[in-house]
């Protein structure tokens, strides 16, 4: 990778921005051929001008904070719970090959599994509260980090195990000193990976069936075919997914800062 410093990666990150909003603007005003039309037809493309003044009239206002609050919920409890889950089954299988060779066929069907199919059946069993969109967020978010914490702890090298035995270490020490900070570069790649996904779950719960969140006003907007509405609320996710991954980053930055410094540009 070609080292990069961090304000000439920003500015290549805003420039791209910058390059696809005015390809944007462009093919939704500039008029094209005779008829003195743009190519894309500004009621079903909006304008990025639209979308923008539509972001900060609802950022100013109160209403849309209820939402982003509902959708932030259930997005960090879904996460939570998805990622607790798989980084202590990823665990359990990763040291137990029995356990993991019964169940690993039903883990593999259950990730198979549309979650869209799912998404009603929890609406039946929890209702159409918060814990439906939660259980959603769940399955997505369970399965990316148990594989990669699964697979984290299998790639510990056995040269360094036999060595740390050979140092006295008991069960709980080389969980501590050896597969934890194996396993900690697998899962947090995996967590940048579930934020989006456990904000998804939230967001297709709530378009499925909610009175309130992110999902609900996305849903509102497109049944009046609104859809500068429609693009604002997913300007409103990205920024949301942008914000919660940043934090992911800060507690990595944490915990693995013994990690040596490449000397490049991260991307996540």
């Amino acid at each position: 990778m070609i080292p990069v410093s961090r304000p000439v990666l920003l500015l290549l990150q805003v420039l791209a921005a910058a390059v696809f909003l005015l390809a944007w603007h462009l093919l939704t005003t500039l008029p094209l051929g005779a008829g003195g039309k743009p190519l894309l037809p500004p009621f079903f493309f909006s304008t990025p001008l639209d979308v923008l003044a539509r972001t900060w009239k609802d950022l100013t206002g109160t209403e849309i904070w209820r939402h982003i609050g509902i959708t932030l919920l259930e997005t960090i409890l879904a996460f939570a719970i998805g990622a607790g889950g798989g980084i202590v089954v990823g665990f359990a299988f990763a040291r137990r090959a029995l356990l993991a060779a019964v169940f690993d066929p039903y883990l593999k069907a259950a990730n198979s599994l549309p979650r869209v199919v799912l998404a009603p059946i929890f609406a039946l069993w929890f209702g159409l509260g918060i814990w439906s969109k939660v259980a959603l967020g769940f399955t997505l978010v369970f399965f990316i980090v148990f594989f990669n914490v699964y697979q984290g702890v299998k790639e510990v090298s056995p040269t360094v195990l036999a060595n740390a035995r050979m140092l006295g270490m008991n069960d709980r020490q080389l969980l501590r000193h050896v597969y934890w900070p194996a396993a900690l570069t697998w899962m947090f790649s995996s967590l940048h990976t579930s934020v989006g996904f456990a904000l998804i779950g939230a967001v297709v719960g709530e378009y499925l069936g909610s009175a309130a969140g992110l999902g609900y006003k996305i849903q509102q907007a497109e049944s009046v075919f609104d859809v500068t509405g429609v693009f604002s609320g997913m300007l409103v996710l990205a920024l949301f997914v942008i914000a919660l991954d940043a934090v992911v980053t800060l507690i990595e930055n944490r915990l693995l800062s013994w990690r040596p410094d490449s000397g490049s540009a991260r991307t996540t």
